[in-house]
């Protein structure tokens, strides 16, 4: 039987350093793909979350629930808060200058989020043991300081960036190496603390 991985930090576990070419405080974090569904600026039905680099570990991200992202009438779709906590999470990874995937994400909904609704989300890196990177995010209705509707943890594990260039189609190949700002985090040199 195989264990469920926690995504609670470690005893041991470390607040990492910024990596000193991670994007500086109060910038905005770019999108990985146009057409990402989390981030995407040409995603036509997708979240477009925004997220701005905070003072240490954390950030700052925000999205507009629309019609499109709607469960049950009128409200947002649970699995879609997931994603737009995921897409936050995951946007940590730029502080650490590093690749990572998803291996665990857990989520609590507190509060119906409508349609129409400003879901603000606070996110920070909670811990690191080696690949291993322990993360945690609050979104709020309608304000930074509005009510808690959702909570996430998640557990993140650097990986090399050829694990998304292998898969990744000619076009967005052709489209990154036109994107400073991408490429300079599309970088298959990192050092991922094996």
């Amino acid at each position: 039987m195989s264990r469920v991985a926690s995504t609670t930090p470690p005893d041991g576990a470390i607040i990492p350093d910024r990596h000193p070419e991670s994007p500086a405080t109060g910038s905005k974090i770019p999108s990985h793909f146009a057409h990402c569904f989390g981030c995407g600026e040409k995603h036509p039905t997708g979240l477009h979350l925004v997220a701005h680099v905070g003072n240490a570990m954390d950030l700052t991200a925000e999205f507009v629930v629309s019609e499109n992202h709607q469960g049950a009438p009128g409200l947002a779709h649970g699995g879609l808060l997931s994603v737009a906590l995921d897409e936050a999470l995951g946007k940590l990874m730029w502080l650490l200058r590093a690749p990572a995937v998803t291996a665990r994400l857990e989520t609590d909904f507190i509060k119906p989020v409508p349609i129409g609704s400003r879901l603000f989300i606070t996110a920070e890196i909670t811990g690191q043991v080696n690949r291993k990177v322990y993360c945690s995010a609050v979104g709020r209705l309608d304000s930074s300081d509005g009510e808690i509707a959702v909570k996430a943890a998640a557990l993140y594990v650097i990986v090399p960036m050829t694990h998304f260039l292998e898969s990744a189609p000619a076009d967005y190949l052709k489209a990154i190496s036109k994107t400073p700002e991408v490429l300079a985090f599309v970088d298959p040199n990192f050092n991922i603390n094996p």
